[in-house]
């Protein structure tokens, strides 16, 4: 299975979201390489950045999960690879 290597930002504006967001992300925990959370307290919001190393589809399927939740926001960014050897 060919597998991509991308970043997941996501900015999570409401907090009552958290629960959900955490079970999402742990549905995808099998293609995680790390997690990075950053409670921005001075403007009210959560930052979550997710390596992944997955295949592409499940990158789109978490990040649009997670998109169409009421207030949070997410952006992928994929690794322009060509070869992974070496």
């Amino acid at each position: 299975m060919e597998t991509r290597i991308a970043v997941l930002s996501i900015i999570v504006e409401q907090e009552d979201n958290v629960t959900v967001i955490n079970d999402l992300i742990h549905e995808y925990a099998a293609f995680m390489v790390g997690r990075m959370g950053i409670p921005y307290r001075k403007r009210g919001i959560n930052i979550i950045s997710l390596v992944m190393d997955a295949p592409q589809n499940a990158i789109s399927e978490l990040s649009g999960k997670l998109g169409r939740l009421s207030g949070v926001t997410t952006k992928v960014a994929y690794a322009k690879m060509t070869d992974r050897k070496g």
